[in-house]
């Protein structure tokens, strides 16, 4: 028997529950590794542009930046490692953002 609730005078009916071993979390994105330079930010909007060796800028947003990379902390030029995602609706976008360390 299905429960139901009354919401301002109408009857409603409870959303089923999950089942088990499905996943309603958001899925996780993977892209191609891409190296870029960080071409514009805006810092008080949460978000910028990479610009990449071809000239095409590419949006990320201060979520998309790799736990051990402060956002704040980016500048203008800075070399950036990050993954290249291409979303049919929204466009491309750059995932998990670090700032690129040279090899020694």
């Amino acid at each position: 028997m299905s429960e139901a609730t009354f919401h301002y005078g109408v009857m409603r009916k409870r959303a089923p529950a999950a089942r088990a071993g499905t996943t309603s979390g958001p899925r996780d994105l993977r892209g191609t590794p891409v190296v870029g330079r960080v071409a514009k930010l805006f810092v008080g909007q949460g978000h910028g542009y990479i610009r990449l060796t071809n000239e095409r800028e590419v949006f990320f947003h201060r979520a998309d930046v790799k736990d051990n990379t402060s956002f704040n902390d980016l500048r203008v030029g800075d070399a950036v490692t990050f993954e290249l995602f291409e979303d049919a609706v929204s466009g491309a976008r750059a995932l998990r953002v670090a700032r690129r360390t040279r090899a020694r």
